[in-house]
């Protein structure tokens, strides 16, 4: 049994997290149980494709997620822990209901049932996301801090963070989800998250190509590096299970920053000329959207279990930059 499976495993942080886990070659589980990490299973839709670095490494393994039985035979006997990360974006959430709501809510019961049938506390690691909250917010939040989702999106995954938790709390599964910041800076071409303008500002631009900023300049955005997110990832699954909170959603460390303050950030890794080639240009439905989300929390509880984040956008943005040479 030393099996990590990961559910959307050839999107983005999936593939990055397998190549984390490859590199750290042993993990040490919630019960205590050691084990490598050479053997990984990234379930997608059928076509997806990897990165030159992980061919012959990992296993793909076509899978939908919202058919059960496919998701029980994906999770078998071998699976020593899952990543569940397979997920309908924002943007498309909010406008394809059922779509979301079948992909971001029953999916994730699925994957929940099929480690349940497991019958051995198999770990759950999923990710949930910054929608959840909306309404009237205190100016800092905490994990007690309630839900409140302002859309379709941020629904699902509150209910999501419900079942996670009361599947721990069962003992069906070591169910742990992760509320992330957003994930900037994002390679690849636009997707249709509400918040992929927050990538997009730093990455055309730095690429030599225009861009479209769709929110007021005064926005605050809570924000964290890919490297912050596959380092929480992994930190999910090696916390002790005593020491995980009784509610299971954690929020995880990010960065406070208005898109002016990431726009002068552009602009001082890549120089008046890259900050030009970036077009205000408002747009409601994204700003009704993100405009919802919080931008500031107390993660000192995420700290104590050992859980780190980045210093600055600044920092952010030049990382990529140099990813780019």
């Amino acid at each position: 049994m030393a099996r990590i499976v990961i559910t959307g495993g050839c999107g983005f942080l999936g593939q990055r997290l397998a190549l984390a886990l490859l590199a750290k070659e042993h993990l040490t589980l919630p019960d205590g149980t050691s084990i490598e990490t050479s053997d990984i299973a990234l379930a997608d839709r059928p076509g997806a494709s990897l990165v030159a670095a992980l061919e012959g490494q990992v296993s793909v393994v076509p899978v939908d997620i919202t058919d059960a039985a496919q998701v029980g035979a994906l999770i078998d006997a071998d699976t020593a822990l899952v990543y569940h990360l397979a997920a309908v974006v924002s943007g498309q959430a909010e406008a394809e209901f059922d779509l979301g709501l079948t992909v971001n809510f029953d999916g994730t019961r699925n994957v929940l049932d099929a480690a349940r049938a497991l019958q051995r506390n198999v770990p759950v690691i999923g990710t949930s996301s910054l929608a959840v909250f909306g309404g009237a917010l205190p100016d800092v939040l905490t994990e007690t801090t309630a839900t409140h989702p302002g859309n379709s999106y941020g629904m699902a995954k509150a209910m999501s963070e419900m079942l996670m938790s009361d599947y721990r709390r069962k003992g069906f599964a070591e169910a742990r989800t992760l509320r992330l910041p957003t994930i900037i800076v994002r390679p690849g071409a636009p997707n249709a998250a509400a918040s992929s303008f927050a990538s997009g500002i730093f990455r055309e631009p730095l690429m030599g190509q225009p861009s479209v900023c769709p929110v007021s300049p005064d926005l605050k955005m809570w924000l964290a590096s890919p490297e912050t997110a596959i380092a929480a990832l992994i930190r999910a699954a090696e916390v002790p299970a005593a020491d995980w909170p009784a509610f299971s959603a954690l929020n995880v460390p990010g960065v406070t920053a208005s898109v002016a303050q990431m726009l002068d950030a552009l602009e001082a890794v890549g120089g008046a000329e890259a900050r030009a080639r970036v077009t205000m240009q408002p747009d409601a439905k994204i700003e009704a959207i993100v405009g919802t989300w919080p931008s500031a929390f107390d993660t000192a509880l995420a700290g104590g279990l050992g859980f780190e984040g980045d210093r600055s956008v600044r920092e952010i943005v030049q990382r990529f930059k140099d990813g780019l040479a």
